[in-house]
């Protein structure tokens, strides 16, 4: 979050691959969703409804972004979130498969964590803290979009790990 004004760094764009390892997707945003992130989502809601400058939206939520909130692990979630506009092809792709791998790289390390995938449903709150951070960037965004959870099957990582060792 401090380098590049915010912009989404490498790392934080896998590639998606079916369980098969064919490229669905050369970068996807994922997002890390905190246990609990009502405090997040209040603030995120409470800037794009504040504020009619979209520049000065940005401005506060990537403050905010970049001071303390990522610093405890321990208060995150595993499970990753991405954003898709309803009409997503990938998107309806991903829930038919139900699994896929995601590919991170970055600083020259990559590795490949196989993930359950599911569509959140509006009321739950890792959907409207992806919703809300995603309006930090983009403040005329749509109420209609599919969030997707990322859910990593360590099991598996662990395995591929031992195998690939």
């Amino acid at each position: 979050m401090r380098a590049d004004e915010g912009r989404p760094s490498e790392g934080m764009r896998p590639k998606i691959l079916s369980t098969d390892d064919r490229i669905l997707s050369d970068g996807v945003i994922v997002l890390l969703v905190r246990t609990d992130p009502a405090e997040s989502t209040d603030f995120f809601r409470f800037q794009v409804q504040k504020n009619h400058d979209p520049n000065e939206v940005y401005e506060k939520g990537l403050a905010f972004l970049q001071s303390t909130h990522y610093h405890r692990a321990n208060q995150f979630s595993d499970e990753m979130t991405a954003l898709f506009l309803p009409e997503s092809r990938l998107a309806t792709l991903l829930m038919a498969l139900g699994a896929c791998r995601l590919e991170f790289r970055q600083f020259g390390q990559a590795y490949r964590l196989p993930c359950g995938v599911r569509e959140f449903t509006p009321a739950e709150p890792a959907y409207l803290n992806t919703l809300w951070h995603n309006r930090l960037f983009n403040t005329q965004l749509s109420d209609n979009v599919r969030i997707l959870g990322f859910q990593p099957d360590w099991t598996a990582a662990a395995r591929q790990m031992l195998e690939a060792g």
